[in-house]
C-alpha cells in the first residue's frame, strides 16, 4: 500500500479532479490523505474536503506520491513557496509528483519541470499556462497526460482517471 497526498487548494479546486482521482487511488489500494491551505475546502462545485494535514505542515518523508489539484483556486492559493519547496523536495527525495489542470504551472515554476515532458490546461481563448511552462523550461505535451520520469502531468478534469491511472502506474512499477 502507498501512502499519496493530494494537494487541494481550500476554495475553487476542480471536484472531479480530487474526487475522481481519490477514488481510483483508493480503489487500486493506495491510502490518501487531503492536504490544504485550510482545514475545510470547497470545490468550484461545492465538493467539500476536510483536510486531514494543512500544507505547511506536510512530511514528505511520510508519503510515496504528492499530487496537486487544479482549479481557479491552485493558482490563488498554492501558487507560492510552500508549494515550490514541496515539488523540489518530492524529487530530491525520489518520491513521485503530479499536478492537473492549471497545476502543472506550479511545478515548473518551482523548477522541477525543466527538460521534462508536461501538459497543462488550456483552451482557444487562453493560452499562457502553456507559456508558463515553456518559460520555465519545460517541454509541453499536447496529450491529456504526459509522464517523465517520476512526474506526471494533466491537462484537466476530463483526464482525472487517466491522470490516476498513470500514478498508480509508477507507485506499483517502482515500490516492487
Amino acid at each position: 500500500m502507498n501512502n499519496i497526498a493530494i494537494i487541494l487548494a481550500s476554495k475553487d479546486f476542480r471536484d472531479e479532479e480530487y474526487f475522481v482521482t481519490r477514488e481510483f487511488l483508493e480503489r487500486q489500494g493506495n491510502k490518501v490523505k487531503a492536504i490544504s491551505n485550510d482545514k475545510k475546502a470547497i470545490g468550484k462545485f461545492g465538493g467539500e474536503v476536510v483536510a486531514d494535514i494543512l500544507i505547511e505542515e506536510i512530511d514528505i518523508d511520510n508519503f510515496d506520491a504528492v499530487v496537486f489539484v487544479g482549479g481557479s483556486g491552485a493558482m490563488e492559493t498554492l501558487d507560492n513557496d510552500i508549494s515550490y519547496n514541496i515539488c523540489k523536495e518530492c524529487i530530491k527525495k525520489d518520491k513521485i509528483l503530479a499536478a492537473i489542470c492549471i497545476s502543472p504551472v506550479i511545478l515548473a515554476k518551482s523548477g522541477v519541470l525543466r527538460g521534462k515532458k508536461a501538459s497543462v490546461w488550456s483552451s482557444n481563448m487562453d493560452k499562457s499556462a502553456i507559456s508558463m511552462l515553456e518559460e520555465n523550461g519545460a517541454i509541453y505535451s499536447s496529450g491529456p497526460v504526459a509522464v517523465d520520469e517520476n512526474i506526471v502531468t494533466a491537462n484537466g478534469p476530463d483526464a482525472s482517471e487517466e491522470f490516476a491511472l498513470s500514478i498508480d502506474k509508477i507507485l506499483k512499477t517502482s515500490s516492487i
